[in-house]
């Protein structure tokens, strides 16, 4: 069945290899970018700015206005923040949650009566294993990420009732392009900065672990599956095995062990006292 699909970021990563995807199947995919970029030529472009709430609004609108629906809404745009929670600046910490959150909120509450007019439809959304457990150095990542979470878990309760179901997708490291988009949003660390030498040796652990993910077409892949099933579940971990075990045992293991272990993975030294 042929389902009209709007995703957001399709410039790069899990949403260019899952607008092309799902398009290539036959459904009516639109998805936004923020600035001009080459798009594959079967997918209907929109320019976006999730931070304008207008920009949203004449987004969604389009979609309306030439397919009279939208079946399936892809909340996967957002940026990757990156430095200590006391010397990011604000002003990066805003535009976090503003892009990765309240973008998702505005776009989701503006479909949600395009949804509830037909009956049904499915709302995905992109969080991340950061989303279950807080990740050093990218506090104000996984704090945006937590928030998608708590989102889901009380949309879905809520729009049970009209046949809207919400998805949340998990994805632990893949090589996309999230290391050098969150270079640009690094925060500074200087040498008399007192966290420059732990940054910058956790830093190097999380380039390499996204360095040695996976191939984001497949989650576009299960993403593409999940459009098409009729029943999905509430969430998918796509990640690797140690990946996936460390969030079985972040729910089991008393949380001081938890954090010691997850500590080590990433270089971090604690001082004893």
């Amino acid at each position: 069945m042929r389902k009209v699909v709007l995703i957001t970021g399709i410039s790069s990563g899990f949403g260019m290899h899952t607008a092309r995807l799902l398009s290539g199947k036959g459904h009516a995919v639109y998805g936004t970018v923020r600035k001009a970029c080459e798009v594959d030529p079967s997918v209907n472009v929109l320019m976006l700015d999730l931070t304008d709430i207008d920009s949203i609004k004449r987004t969604v609108s389009e979609v309306v206005e030439r397919e009279g629906r939208i079946d399936v809404l892809i909340n996967n745009a957002g940026m990757h923040t990156g430095g200590a929670v006391e010397t990011t600046p604000e002003e990066t910490i805003r535009l976090q949650m503003e892009t990765s959150f309240m973008g998702m909120v505005n776009l989701t509450r503006e479909v949600l009566p395009v949804m509830r007019r037909t009956g049904c439809g499915t709302i995905i959304n992109i969080s991340s294993i950061g989303g279950l457990m807080g990740l050093p150095f990218q506090a104000y990542y996984s704090a945006a990420k937590f928030a998608v979470e708590g989102f889901s878990e009380a949309l879905r309760m809520e729009t049970g009732q009209f046949n809207i179901r919400v998805v949340v997708i998990n994805p632990g490291d893949f090589h996309t392009n999230n290391t050098a988009n969150r270079r640009s949003y690094l925060a500074p660390s200087e040498p008399e900065d007192p966290y420059h030498e732990q940054y910058n040796r956790t830093l190097a652990v999380i380039e390499r672990d996204e360095a040695n993910g996976r191939d984001p077409i497949l989650l576009a892949h299960k993403l593409a599956e999940i459009v098409e099933c009729s029943n999905p579940r509430n969430r998918y971990i796509i990640a690797s095995s140690d990946q996936k075990l460390a969030v079985m045992l972040k729910r089991i293991l008393p949380g001081n062990i938890f954090s010691a272990i997850l500590a080590s993975h990433y270089g971090i030294r604690r001082r004893i006292p």
